[in-house]
């Protein structure tokens, strides 16, 4: 009897043995149709300062609150001929860097943009009267930056006018990268929005540079530029949205009070780099 139920067991296992495992197919995906409205997960570039020096900048921003993608150094170290190039998140990875942010109709950029921050001390005094002093940025980092933006551009066909500072997407909270930041340099790269002189002095149409202009005929402009205001704005909360402007294009007057040259500019990027909502 023991014999025989043996004999059963090994052709039943022979039997389970040949029999031909299930097979699963993936259904296929139909890609016929594609949508027009969509846009590129990463559209964007932004540039911030630090604040704090190269150290302490790396403790932060491998800590739990903020971070960003890359971090590059002020100055070489010992045998190295450029700043030393930090990456600190993945491209393909969302970075804490951007925060509550908005910028030609795309709000909180953490999710769509590369963060580049670098190491400097920045504004000396962002809400009192010497607002416009600042520290450099050395020729070296610059140019490191220079090749890492333009590296990233390529990568994700980012457009000049979303390659940007911290102040252009948050007006009301951040003053970064501030006006000693060479934007006009970067914009001789193709690396970023920059009004066209000739276009500016048509504009002028032969008005004094520096006569003001009111908060009510700039407002509309930026906006229609990509800068987010609210239509409640306080006169305070008006002028930190220019000065944001002017720290970019203008940091010869970052005063947040426009002037004719700061509307001939703006109007010659709303020509030069429109936006279609």
């Amino acid at each position: 009897m023991k014999k025989g139920f043996l004999i059963m067991l090994a052709l039943l296992s022979g039997c389970q043995a040949t029999k031909p495992a299930p097979t699963t197919s993936q259904q296929a995906v139909n890609t016929t149709y594609v949508a027009i409205s969509h846009q590129p997960r990463i559209n964007a570039i932004v540039i911030h300062y630090t604040v704090a020096d190269e150290q302490r900048a790396l403790a932060l921003l491998t800590g739990k609150q903020v971070s960003s993608h890359y971090l590059i150094a002020q100055h070489p170290k010992g045998n190295q001929s450029s700043p030393e190039i930090y990456q600190l998140v993945p491209e393909d990875q969302a970075a804490w860097h951007a925060g509550i942010s908005a910028w030609r109709g795309t709000y909180n950029l953490n999710k769509t943009s590369i963060g580049i921050e670098l190491v400097n001390k920045g504004v000396i005094d962002p809400s009192g009267q010497h607002f416009g002093q600042c520290e450099s940025y050395p020729p070296q980092q610059i140019a490191v930056l220079i090749q890492l933006v333009g590296q990233i551009a390529h990568r994700y066909g980012i457009e000049p006018e979303n390659i940007i500072g911290h102040s252009d997407i948050a007006p009301l909270r951040k003053v970064d990268p501030g006006p000693c930041f060479p934007w006009q340099q970067l914009a001789e790269h193709g690396l970023g929005a920059w009004p066209d002189q000739k276009l500016v002095n048509r504009l002028l149409a032969g008005r004094a540079p520096d006569a003001p202009v009111a908060n009510a005929v700039l407002l509309p402009l930026l906006k229609q530029y990509g800068y987010a205001i609210s239509a409640h704005a306080t006169p305070d909360e008006q002028q930190q949205l220019i000065r944001a402007f002017q720290m970019h294009f203008q940091s010869e007057n970052s005063s947040g009070y426009g002037d004719q040259l700061t509307l001939a500019r703006l109007q010659a990027l709303l020509l030069q780099y429109p936006w279609h909502r």
